[in-house]
């Protein structure tokens, strides 16, 4: 190989190397190309033989290493790990051969072949399978480098075998270093490409800042990041929750990347998008930095659809239980109540027929009327019971939950500070969840001991029940914890429950309380 060749190849590696390198200091592509330049560079130059059988093949392996990892410089994965190690160990092994068997050249140079082969088809399929499975983003990064990393490994792999065999193959033999020369520009070129994409975000915030006709924020970034699959979704404020436009909740993607999008320190939107782009951090900030102003005006669209969506489903769910209970009442009505108010004329009836002729017959069936009508007086009580507590109505909340404390064979703790009475439905609430949370620590928890701190600040009234006992329950495994999540969420709030296995149980109601 003459020595124009070997500097072109060499000057590639390590200048592209250098600047990779210096724009991005912690990727290992660029020092990675740098000892490609630098090794390669070695075993064409008159040294010693023992730095020779050295870096003879070292180059080919770290080589088939950067193109295993571009573009993060990390072996991602057991299969480019693998094929890794098999270019290593074919480089350490003809090394080894060539030192141990100094008078027979051959044998390293056979073995060193299979071995360079091998780790070459290697590379191939590992690339091959990267493409196959890549997304659009993907691809769209590899595509340079593994067009010219295939094409050289294919000529690597037919060239040199036909060297050592002694093929007359002149325009393979001075094609094949050009091919190894690309890859480095490659790599480089897909560098450029990135910042030349951020240089894009400038025409991002033009179209944002256009007005009419202009697409949404989320297709905007998707055309800009060149990610069809990016989505965007919006934090609603006061809850730990974030719904995309429509107010829908996004559902989890295990092999998406999230970037949070924070505005005047407070969390805006999340971004779901490629794992890719991870690899290009300055794209990704840039474009949240130029679409932040943007995205606060269509968090508030998506806040309101989301609350709209919550106040269409809650209504629903009021209806449906509105419905129930009608059924109910009527059905325990018809059942007991209609029943024994029917008796009462019939006895009076028959009390009037006697008054005259058996005065003792008309005071027992008196008694009897009484007796029922007293009877229906506790019916319409106990139906009354589902409808809202009493015990509320006479001892207010913290009365209540005394009275729910005293009835609970663990020891509870209480801490109470309410500057007011809450509304009706909230302090209705707020009670039903102690009660199922107390019940449940009686029934399940095994617990030695409960709190129960009711707060009211800030427009909302917060009901904790804290226990120590067995923990992992669960809101899909009992109607209770389902009932009390679901009457939250009708008066606007919420209900979190964190209860690890071994590590006791908390039950937290966050309910709207305005004054």
């Amino acid at each position: 190989m003459s020595a124009a060749f070997v500097v072109v190849v060499a000057s590639s590696f390590v200048a592209a190397g250098s600047v990779i390198w210096y724009v991005r200091p912690r990727n290992r592509s660029g020092p990675l190309l740098v000892a490609v330049g630098l090794l390669w560079t070695l075993a064409r130059l008159p040294v010693p033989d023992g730095i020779d059988r050295l870096v003879g093949g070292l180059w080919v392996a770290v080589l088939a290493h950067v193109m295993l990892a571009f573009p993060s410089g990390r072996l991602i994965g057991p299969a480019a790990r693998a094929a890794a190690g098999l270019a290593y160990l074919s480089a350490a092994m003809t090394g080894l051969l060539q030192a141990l068997v100094p008078a027979s050249p051959g044998v390293a140079a056979g073995a060193g072949t299979v071995g360079a082969v091998l780790s070459g088809c290697a590379v191939i399929a590992v690339q091959a399978a990267r493409w196959r499975r890549g997304t659009v983003t993907q691809r769209r990064l590899l595509a340079p480098v593994t067009g010219a990393a295939l094409l050289a490994t294919t000529l690597f792999v037919v060239v040199k075998p036909a060297m050592i065999a002694g093929a007359p193959i002149p325009y393979l033999t001075a094609v094949t270093p050009l091919a190894f020369a690309a890859i480095p520009v490659a790599c480089l070129g897909t560098l450029l490409r990135g910042r030349m994409d951020r240089a894009g975000v400038a025409d991002l915030v033009v179209r944002l800042g256009a007005g009419a006709g202009t697409p949404s924020i989320q297709r905007a970034l998707a055309e800009t990041l060149h990610d069809p699959t990016l989505r965007v979704t919006y934090r609603v404020p006061g809850v730990d929750r974030y719904v995309d436009l429509d107010g829908h909740d996004l559902p989890p993607d295990a092999g998406a990347a999230v970037t949070r999008i924070d505005r005047n320190g407070e969390p805006l939107a999340l971004l779901v998008h490629d794992r890719t782009l991870l690899d290009n951090p300055e794209l990704v900030d840039a474009a949240c930095a130029a679409v932040a102003l943007a995205l606060e005006n269509e968090r508030l669209t998506a806040d309101l659809r989301a609350r709209l969506r919550e106040v269409a489903e809650s209504r629903n769910r009021v209806l449906r239980a509105a419905e129930d209970e009608r059924r109910r009442l009527e059905r325990d009505l018809h059942d007991g109540v209609q029943q024994r108010l029917l008796s009462i004329p019939l006895v009076l009836g028959l009390a009037d027929a006697a008054l005259d002729e058996r005065p003792e017959r008309t005071r027992a069936l008196i008694t009897e009327a009484r007796g029922t009508a007293f009877a229906v007086l506790g019916e319409l009580r106990a139906i009354g019971q589902g409808i809202h507590p009493p015990v509320l109505t006479e001892r207010g909340l913290e009365g209540a939950v005394r009275e729910l404390m005293a009835l609970t064979p663990v020891p509870v703790s209480l801490r109470v500070r309410l500057a007011a009475p809450p509304p009706a439905s909230v302090e209705t609430t707020a009670y039903y969840v102690v009660a199922e949370a107390l019940a449940n620590v009686t029934k399940h928890a095994d617990a030695g001991r409960a709190e129960v701190r009711i707060d009211a600040d800030t427009g909302r009234l917060t009901v904790e029940v804290v226990d120590d006992g067995r923990g992992g329950a669960d809101t899909a495994a009992g109607t209770g914890l389902r009932g009390i999540a679901e009457r939250a969420r009708n008066n606007g709030g919420r209900l979190t429950l964190t209860s690890p296995p071994g590590g006791g149980t908390r039950v937290e109601a966050v309910l709207p309380c305005e004054s």
